[in-house]
């Protein structure tokens, strides 16, 4: 039977499937490793509910109740409204789109909600000690209902207070001065600056009776029952780690755990990143610091993840010559590493995604986030070969493409060339860009604030674009010719001027760091060249580039400034060149991608089901076997998983 990858659709969302190819072919001893690190990875979600929105968790909890309850009428206007509402909340991890970080709109009305809600049982609703579902009531529906009350997630809105306007509850009755204030002293009282400690990664920053102070996320502190149960199944993991190396940096996340220090978190990320030699690996943690408007605190994410041995001989091939990739840059040599240390990459297949990483994923990743660390012990970057093959997949015969692309030619380009230059940027992107430069002696790696991650994604995208089209990659044989790259170029300037906006609600401006990264690039080599041309065919709006190797001369320009910005922690040319390119939208041509999208009838935003892992036991009560389902429903995923990981109220 042939393996399915598309499964569901609803509002702009599509439901994919990824297979874990090789999985049978992997030891007992690393398929029960796989299974306990995934047990890890799933105790965070309510952890990323919580982060993402104060109200998330009760919010969902509520929900469930009233669409589980089979007394109430399923076949309205207003429950199936409710329906999509909940399955929204549960792809974006709460009551804000993923990507726009826009409140959604319920689409149901107060009346309705209230009623079912007196239908239930109120036993299973989650009513704080002594509370009425009144008063549960007026708490919660503003949230819901009133657009005008934490009505962002994240909001970068230049000149505004970023913390006060911000959803997300990485902040308590704190205004953003106060927390970069709070956090710049902490840097300056710092006993050890030489291994700096990311400051406020792990904590949520309140103030309490006027004393502003952080309250840690451990085992004995905030979020302790969910990281409580991530502990036990990392214990477990090392009965069956693969090497005492493995085991040795899983024993220091987990006394991090306990302890919440961030002198144990370093001492964890060098460990890490310097084990080479195991074939499961795994993200589990406070990590990327996106959802947080001054990009300090890291949301919760998880993913576990083996090695595609067949595939990661590009990936070893890039970081084998990264040397040569940093001396060649076309950056100042200021900003260059003299000596690149410990750059691993791989493809990998995800086995198991969660928190931040789930249902929507990335497709490449490359940690450790501190600089230093990244310029003392290198960096491991991946490339997720399952995820993007559901991609790849699900996308034949969209007709996206032949909508969008100017002529036939290009398009047969992008054809012959597109996916394998898709995978080698992301791998350039990932194993060397973000790895790439160095910060100057001195240089407060959080001093670009709020434009740190998109002039980061900004450097690594660049990186990326400039080497794909070099000679180099051709004598590698990681490309075919030199004509392969332009099917990237073309895709790329594409994506940043015009289709990445099918993602933007009309009326809003670019928030998210990646779009705004890919407007940048897209826009700045627009306006200060002649390589890319917007032309009308037929009414329609198309990308031409009418100079490849211009545009290449064009990104290597931007590459060496946004470098230097990024070396120098110039922020007001961050904050320049960010807000001159990357955050205005065109309304007309926004109107027009809009309407030609809406005729393809296609979702903007896709997602996983994950598998599910289900232990074989034998007759003494080992575990034998593990067993792959690919079956689930994205709802009965969702609600087993808030049964059997709900760890918070």
């Amino acid at each position: 039977m042939e393996f399915e990858y598309q499964d569901e659709r609803f509002a702009d969302l599509q439901l994919l499937r990824y297979r874990l190819n090789g999985f049978d072919e992997l030891s007992l001893r690393q398929k029960i490793l796989i299974y306990y690190l995934s047990k890890a990875t799933l105790f965070g979600r309510d952890i990323t509910f919580d982060q993402y929105g104060k109200y998330n968790l009760r919010i969902r909890k509520m929900l469930e109740v009233v669409y589980c309850d089979d007394a109430i009428p399923h076949d309205t206007a207003d429950f199936r409204a409710l329906e999509t509402y909940l399955k929204r909340i549960w792809f974006s991890n709460g009551i804000y789109h993923h990507y726009g970080c826009e409140k959604f709109n319920p689409g149901f009305s107060v009346d309705f909600l209230r009623g079912v809600l007196r239908k239930v049982d109120p036993a299973r609703l989650p009513l704080k000690e002594g509370e009425r579902l009144e008063d549960m009531c007026k708490e919660l529906f503003p949230v819901i209902f009133d657009k005008n009350i934490l009505s962002k997630r994240v909001n970068k809105a230049d000149g505004e207070d970023l913390v006060r306007t911000s959803a997300c509850h990485f902040y308590e009755k704190v205004s953003q001065k106060e927390a970069e204030d709070f956090y710049a002293n902490m840097k300056q009282q710092d006993a050890n600056p030489d291994n700096p400690i990311s400051y406020g990664l792990n904590s949520t920053l309140v103030k309490e009776e006027g004393e502003i102070k952080e309250r840690v996320w451990k085992a004995d502190g905030l979020y302790g029952h969910a990281i409580r149960q991530i502990i036990y199944w990392l214990e477990k993991t090392i009965e069956v780690a693969e090497n005492e190396a493995q085991k040795s940096y899983i024993s220091l996340l987990i006394k991090y755990y306990k302890s919440g220090d961030l002198n144990v978190f370093n001492k964890y990320c060098i460990e890490w990143v310097g084990e080479h030699e195991s074939s499961i690996d795994f993200i589990n943690g406070f990590i990327e610091v996106y959802g947080d408007p001054l990009g300090l605190k890291g949301s919760w994410e998880g993913l576990v993840e083996y090695i595609d041995k067949e595939a990661t001989h590009r990936t070893q091939t890039i970081s084998a010559n990264a040397q040569w990739f940093e001396d060649n840059s076309p950056v100042d040599s200021r900003f260059k590493k003299p000596v690149v240390q410990g750059v691993s990459a791989n493809v990998i297949c995800a086995a198991m995604l969660g928190g931040e990483e789930y249902p929507s994923t990335a497709i490449g990743i490359n940690l450790p986030n501190a600089d230093w660390i990244r310029a003392r012990y290198g960096s491991k970057s991946i490339t997720i070969s399952n995820i993007t093959d559901a991609y790849n997949k699900a996308a034949k015969g969209s007709g996206f493409k032949e909508e969008f692309v100017i002529d036939e030619p290009t398009l047969k380009l992008i054809e012959k060339y597109g996916d394998i230059c898709d995978d080698l940027h992301t791998d350039l992107h990932e194993c060397l860009g973000h790895g790439s430069g160095q910060l100057l002696q001195g240089v407060d790696p959080d001093s670009l604030k709020a434009y740190g991650n998109t002039i980061e994604e900004a450097r690594a995208d660049l990186f990326g674009l400039y080497y794909i089209a070099d000679a180099k990659l051709v004598e590698l044989g990681l490309i075919p010719d030199l004509e392969a790259y332009k099917s990237q170029y073309y895709s790329y300037m594409l994506n940043g001027m015009m289709t990445q906006l099918i993602r933007i609600t009309p009326g809003h401006q670019i928030e998210e760091a990646h779009m705004r990264n890919r407007a940048l690039i897209a826009h700045w080599c627009y306006e200060n060249g002649n390589a890319i041309k917007l032309v009308k065919r037929n009414g329609k709006t198309f990308v031409e580039i009418t100079d490849y190797e211009q545009l290449r001369s064009l990104i290597a320009q931007l590459l060496a400034e946004v470098q230097r910005i990024k070396s120098e922690g110039d922020y007001e040319a961050a904050r320049k060149l960010v807000e001159t390119y990357a955050v205005k939208v065109d309304d007309a041509l926004h109107q027009e991608v809009l309407k030609r999208y809406q005729k393809l009838n296609l979702a903007p935003y896709k997602g996983f089901i994950n598998p599910r892992m289900m232990p074989v036991y034998d007759e003494n009560g080992a575990i034998c076997d593990i067993q792959l389902d690919y079956s689930e429903s994205y709802t009965h995923q969702m609600l087993r998983y808030s049964t059997e990981y709900g760890t918070l109220i």
